[in-house]
């Protein structure tokens, strides 16, 4: 029986043949919206000497495509510029802490190297294959990844899902995500021509703090979700916002959907290395007849702390990887080298220095120290188990009405409105969780607030001691 797997688009298609590791390479394609997961900012365009067309001056005029995205999102809004100065930034995924020494040290060693290769050096991807290869050992048979075909660097995780989608998507192919999601999936699905389709996770309806794995997908909704036209599932576990570890069971669930749709799965584990409470990540690739439809993504930058150097990295079959890499090459070409040497080093030793379980206990007494607020506070939550984001319920704070809010915020979510006040008057910034859902089910998400903890210690207790103040304006 011939096997059914997902196919090419036909733009990735037409880049074949040109393949090539020379420089003689087409511009860029890169768009403004992907340098980071962490601060997409929209872009504004001005030109002083626009043509004229009788006697009109007329700027240039930005794709259509951008029009959802000129509006301020919650990026933009929730900026620490936007910030008052001495506010606490809970809100965006980054560290305050430096990376690790050993790989600071690695990469202060490799600045001076400029050579580069489209797939990523092959110290890194040599260093990928011999860390990742055993959680695939049921999909691989025993054997190793396959560093010349099987792995791919990327600039970043998020750069990384954009060249799946621009090898692998048609014009109003359909992507099903879970919702709530990681916003940036949706400009890059649709700058690639995608239409995305959203299926729920359910939170758990009872009173209290409760697990985050308390959140369950319905196959049914999955299964009544899928067209004639749908192409792609995501799955992000551990899951942002949520702090979800999905299990095997619920994974196999999913992959059993994808089998008999024949669909690509775009497995989004970025969150693999930051999981607490005894939760195993499981990968969705290594289930049975999933390595052929998978792709899995990962992020150095969430491995070892380092958001801002941009290196990630696409692990899957040749037949996904390699139009993967034809569409990376004509969107960044390669990323930074002496950054991927320095993420090799640190694959190389994290084993040995025990780092990855070291840092996981950190992380957990960060979690503790936010959570041990919330319980004081009187704020439930859903306690996570992967990631470092804490998602709670705000629906019982009450903020006052007449409250002096700009314009950027009328009009949009309850979250919002709560959030923003808190950054004025508490001086803590947490990121309005409805910017994670569609727009149809933005309101599903207005009674969320989404904390980081990826903080030192004494910035979480600081951050603690000023949400008491949320005491008084609680619901009675």
């Amino acid at each position: 029986m011939q096997r059914l797997l997902p196919s090419t688009s036909s733009s990735a298609v037409r880049f074949f043949h040109r393949l090539s590791t020379t420089p003689r390479l087409p511009l860029s394609l890169f768009h403004p919206l992907s340098h980071s997961r962490a601060h997409a900012r929209p872009l504004i365009m001005t030109v002083p000497n626009a043509s004229s067309t009788n006697g009109v001056h007329k700027q240039p005029q930005p794709s259509s495509r951008l029009d959802q995205w000129m509006k301020l999102d919650v990026w933009s809004i929730f900026t620490p510029t936007a910030m008052p100065p001495d506010a606490i930034n809970l809100g965006q995924g980054f560290m305050n802490w430096a990376p690790p020494e050993f790989l600071q040290k690695a990469a202060d060693e490799a600045m001076g190297r400029v050579d580069a290769h489209p797939r990523g050096r092959m110290r890194l991807r040599s260093a990928i294959s011999e860390h990742y290869s055993a959680d695939f050992s049921e999909a691989l048979g025993g054997r190793k990844l396959n560093p010349e075909t099987e792995i791919l660097v990327t600039a970043g995780a998020n750069e990384g899902m954009y060249s799946i989608w621009a090898a692998f998507l048609e014009k109003d192919d359909e992507v099903i995500l879970f919702e709530p999601f990681f916003d940036q999936y949706i400009p890059s699905i649709t700058f690639n021509g995608g239409k995305p389709v959203y299926v729920p996770l359910h939170p758990a309806s009872h009173a209290g703090s409760a697990s985050a794995n308390e959140w369950k997908l319905d196959l049914n909704e999955l299964r009544a979700a899928i067209t004639p036209k749908t192409k792609q599932i995501v799955v992000n576990t551990p899951h942002n916002p949520i702090g979800k570890v999905f299990t095997r069971a619920e994974l196999e669930g999913i992959a059993q959907i994808a089998r008999e749709h024949n669909l690509l799965l775009v497995a989004d584990e970025v969150y693999d290395c930051l999981t607490f409470d005894g939760k195993q990540h499981e990968r969705i690739a290594n289930l049975p007849g999933m390595w052929d439809r998978t792709i899995t993504v990962c992020s150095a930058g969430k491995s070892f702390a380092c958001t801002g150097w941009r290196v990630g990295w696409l692990l899957g079959p040749t037949h996904l990887i390699t139009p993967s890499l034809v569409a990376t090459t004509r969107i960044v070409f390669c990323t930074n080298s002496p950054l991927q040497e320095a993420v090799a080093a640190g694959l190389e030793q994290a084993v040995s220095l025990n780092f990855f379980d070291e840092q996981v206990a950190r992380y957990a007494e960060q979690r503790k120290v936010l959570t041990d607020a919330f319980d004081e506070i009187g704020i439930p939550y859903w306690v996570p188990h992967g990631s470092y984001f804490i998602l709670t319920d705000i629906s019982n704070i009450q903020v006052p009405e007449d409250y002096p809010y700009p314009d950027q915020i009328r009009g949009r979510g309850r979250d919002f409105h709560v959030l923003w006040w808190m950054s004025q008057e508490l001086k803590v910034v947490a990121i309005p969780p409805s910017e994670f859902y569609s727009e149809e089910h933005r309101a599903q998400g207005e009674n969320f607030a989404r904390f980081a903890f990826c903080k030192d210690v004494d910035t979480l207790k600081e951050a603690g001691r000023r949400l008491q103040g949320l005491k008084k304006y609680l619901k009675v």
